[in-house]
C-alpha cells in the first residue's frame, strides 16, 4: 500500500468536510452579510467590506479555503491514477468544482473586485459608483462559489460511500 493509499480516507474526509465549510462561509455572505452591507450607509458599507478583506487573510480562513484545494488536488492526481476505483469519478468531480468553482472563481472573479474596492475612499463619489456594481457583481460571484462549494461537498461525501463500502 503507498503513503497516498494510507492517507486516501482522511483526505477525502478533510476535503469533504472544509468544502462544505468554506460553502457555509460564502452562503452567509450570499444570504445575508451582504444584504446587510448594502442597508448601510455607501461609506461604511464600503469601509466594513473593506475590513472584513484584510481581515480574512488570516491562518483559519486560509486553512479552510485552501486547505481544502490541496487535497483535492492530490484526490485528482490521486483518482487519475486510480480510475478504476468507484470513487473516482466522484473524486474528481468535486475536486475541480472546488478548484474551478471555488478557489477559481474567487481568484478571478472576487478578488479583482476586493481589490478595486480597496484602493477607493469610503467617502468618494468614485467609491460610490463602484460599491454599487461591486455589490451586484461580487454576490453573483459569491453565489457561484457557494454553490460549487456545497456541490464539491456532496459530491466528495458520496465519494466516501462508494471509497468505504464493502465489496459483495
Amino acid at each position: 500500500m503507498t503513503i497516498l493509499q494510507n492517507f486516501r480516507l482522511p483526505l477525502i474526509v478533510f476535503s469533504a468536510i472544509t468544502t462544505a465549510l468554506s460553502a457555509g462561509i460564502f452562503f452567509g455572505f450570499s444570504t445575508f452579510i451582504m444584504q446587510a452591507l448594502a442597508r448601510q450607509p455607501i461609506p461604511q458599507g464600503i469601509a466594513t467590506m473593506q475590513t472584513i478583506n484584510i481581515t480574512v487573510i488570516n491562518p483559519w480562513f486560509m486553512t479552510a479555503f485552501f486547505g481544502p484545494a490541496l487535497t483535492c488536488l492530490i484526490l485528482t492526481i490521486a483518482s487519475c491514477l486510480n480510475w478504476n476505483q468507484s470513487s473516482s469519478l466522484y473524486l474528481i468531480l468535486g475536486s475541480l468544482l472546488y478548484l474551478i468553482g471555488t478557489i477559481g472563481v474567487t481568484i478571478f472573479g472576487n478578488v479583482p473586485l476586493n481589490d478595486a474596492l480597496a484602493i477607493v475612499s469610503p467617502d468618494s463619489l468614485e467609491g460610490a459608483n463602484l460599491w454599487k456594481k461591486y455589490l451586484t457583481d461580487w454576490t453573483f460571484w459569491n453565489h457561484v462559489r457557494t454553490i460549487a462549494g456545497f456541490l464539491a461537498a456532496i459530491l466528495l461525501t458520496v465519494s466516501l460511500y462508494n471509497y468505504t463500502k464493502l465489496p459483495n
